[in-house]
C-alpha cells in the first residue's frame, strides 16, 4: 500500500508547535488538532500502515501517544497490539527499561509474557526525537525474544539524531511519515 502526498500534507497541517513545553527550550509537537480531525487521524493511520514493508505479528505502542496510533495500525494490519507503559500501570510481572529523553529520564515497562520468542514486532510511535523511547522499547522486545522488524513513526525530528541512536542499536529499519 503506497502512501499519498495529500495525506502527508493534511497530517503536517494538523500538527502544531508548542514552544517551551514541557520545559524551556523544547518545542513540543502537539497532535491534538490532528486527532480532533477525523480525516486527519484517518490519514495518519493510513500513512503509518503504508510504511509497513513486511510481515508483522504484533504492533507495540508506547505510552501515551504511541497508543493512539499503534492500536489502529495493528487492527488494519490484522496484528496484535502490545502496550508499553510507565511503571506501575501494568499488573503482574513486568520487565523495565530506563532511558534518557531530550528533557529528562523515563522508565518503560512491558508484561513479561507479552511477546513470545520469534515474534515479528512493529514499533509505532508518534514522534522520533532522540530515539530514547523507541530504543528502550526495542531493548524490552529483544529481552523477551521478539524481533523488531521495523519502526514506524508519524514524525521524525531529524535534527535530534534519533535515527543514529537506533542505527547504533541495530535498528536500521526506521520509517517516518514526516521528517523535520
Amino acid at each position: 500500500m503506497a502512501g499519498s502526498q495529500q495525506n502527508r500534507e493534511l497530517v503536517a497541517s494538523l500538527i502544531r508547535d508548542v514552544v517551551d513545553f514541557p520545559k524551556a527550550g523544547v518545542v513540543f509537537k502537539d497532535i491534538t488538532p490532528l486527532l480532533a480531525s477525523p480525516a486527519g487521524y484517518r490519514a495518519a493511520i493510513d500513512e503509518l500502515v503504508a510504511t509497513v514493508s513486511g510481515e508483522v505479528d504484533v504492533v507495540v505502542g508506547m505510552e501515551a501517544r504511541g497508543f493512539i496510533f499503534a492500536g489502529p495500525v495493528a487492527l488494519q494490519l490484522g496484528a496484535g497490539f502490545v502496550p508499553v507503559r510507565k511503571p506501575g500501570k501494568l499488573p503482574g510481572d513486568v520487565l523495565s527499561q530506563t532511558f534518557a529523553l531530550e528533557y529528562g529520564n523515563e522508565t518503560l515497562t512491558v508484561h513479561a509474557d507479552a511477546i513470545r520468542p520469534g515474534t515479528k514486532v512493529l514499533i509505532v510511535d508518534d514522534v522520533l526525537a532522540t530515539g530514547g523511547t523507541v530504543g528502550a522499547t526495542a531493548a524490552l522486545i529483544e529481552r523477551l525474544g521478539g524481533e523488531v522488524v521495523q519502526v514506524s513513526v508519524l514524525l521524525e525530528l531529524g535534527f535530534l539524531g534519533g535515527r543514529r541512536l537506533l542505527s547504533a542499536q541495530g535498528l536500521a529499519e526506521a520509517v517516518a511519515v514526516l521528517t523535520l
